[in-house]
């Protein structure tokens, strides 16, 4: 958003609805952006529940059921993605945590103490839930404790200059594991503890956000809204959510924002220049395109990922966020479906060629958008449908088949 145009010429009622639902005025020229002071930031609108639901972290207790059922039944692709999942290392009762007291990562994980050991045991603790929950088998259930006990008793802190990041991807995990666990599995008795964790060693470092590459924020406000949820934190819930109605006009284009994308409150991109060098060199924009498409597509991938799962999480609290964000998501999806089903990739697109992958990040916004929105999404469907059952990008999405396609809940 470029606050700077709003006052000339427009009411103060005017301003403020522009500013609360991040529109964005056009561009005062096509050489120089709008100003954006760097400091402003979207009005606040409450958006946590009056009661929190739980379990309410991306999976709730009725699309739990509706899985365990389909798995039961034998039923595709429900049942092979179980399978999946269950033959995975995270799923195993014979996982070693490997708890730190500082998770160190730099750029790209490098140097590496505790990075992958902290984001796998995260996504284990998740599965192992799953697992738990899908199985009624305690055994599932009392190693996921274990984990998340190991790193609730050790954990203080993440240092060097991928910390908000790694906190991020880890922070999204433990929450989705924790929900299940405390609210459908009696006897947790360092429940608390793990309250206290992620209150004071991962709140802190998400809560904020970031004005990097988009990924960033969006994983680190998901975090964020899943950590909210579990401390039943309103605060820090709406704070979230004002970081997301921030970012994601921000990270996806539409035709309709005028001749250069929407900024994010804070960022300080208030030239084209800037703008486009933020955009990865792309001075082209079409209906769904991402800050990070000309990056890669990975990267890409967490962006759209984080989004969803936010969306998703609201709903489950009964503030759906998908309304606000449905039809850039729609257009992202599509948009990189297209090109990772084959179609050939335009000059004016960067370059002509897009590197790397989605990877298993499309079954959460293709549910949300088209089985209960009705929205036509032909490429995605086309993507989705191909590629299930979606594993791990071991990080922070995982199964999201097993938990999410064709799931009406």
């Amino acid at each position: 958003m470029r606050p700077g145009t709003i006052g000339r010429g427009l009411g103060l009622a005017t301003a403020l609805a522009a500013l609360i639902t991040g529109l964005s005025m056009a561009p005062a020229s096509a050489g120089r952006a709008a100003p954006d002071p760097g400091a402003a930031a979207p009005a606040a609108r409450a958006a946590a529940p009056a009661a929190f639901t739980h379990p309410g972290v991306l999976v709730s207790r009725p699309q739990l059921d509706f899985v365990r059922a389909k798995v039961q039944a034998g039923a595709q692709p429900w049942k092979s993605a179980f399978d999946q999942m269950m033959a995975s290392k995270y799923a195993s009762l014979t996982r070693t945590a490997k708890p730190r007291a500082v998770v160190e990562c730099g750029s790209y994980s490098n140097p590496n103490y505790g990075c992958t050991d902290e984001r796998e045991d995260a996504i284990a603790a998740y599965t192992l839930s799953l697992a738990w929950y899908l199985t009624q088998d305690s055994r599932y259930a009392t190693k996921a404790i274990g984990i998340m006990d190991a790193w609730s008793a050790v954990i203080k802190d993440h240092t060097n200059s991928n910390a908000p990041l790694q906190t991020g991807w880890a922070g999204s995990s433990w929450p989705r594991a924790a929900e299940i666990i405390k609210y459908t599995y009696s006897g947790w008795p360092n429940a608390g503890r793990f309250s206290t964790m992620l209150r004071d060693v991962y709140l802190p470092k998400v809560i904020n956000g970031s004005n990097s590459n988009g990924n960033w924020e969006l994983s680190m406000t998901e975090a964020a809204i899943g950590i909210s949820v579990f401390l039943e934190d309103r605060t820090s819930y709406d704070k979230a959510v004002s970081k997301f109605r921030g970012r994601v006009p921000a990270y996806i284009y539409l035709t309709s924002d005028g001749a250069l994308p929407k900024t994010a409150p804070g960022s300080g991109l208030d030239t084209r220049d800037k703008i486009i060098n933020y955009w990865q060199g792309q001075s082209t924009f079409m209906d769904g395109l991402s800050q990070e498409t000309c990056r890669d597509l990975t990267h890409t991938g967490y962006g759209l990922s984080a989004i969803s799962h936010i969306a998703e999480t609201s709903r489950i609290q009964g503030q759906d966020l998908y309304p606000e964000i449905a039809e850039r998501l729609r257009q992202a999806l599509g948009l990189h479906a297209k090109y990772q089903l084959g179609t050939a990739v335009p000059s004016s697109l960067c370059g002509g060629s897009l590197k790397d992958n989605l990877g298993p990040v499309t079954e959460v916004g293709f549910n949300a958008l088209h089985n209960r929105m009705g929205i036509a999404m032909t490429n995605t469907q086309a993507l989705t449908e191909q590629r299930r059952p979606a594993g791990t990008d071991n990080l922070f999405v995982a199964w999201e088949t097993l938990t999410h396609a064709d799931n009406p809940s």
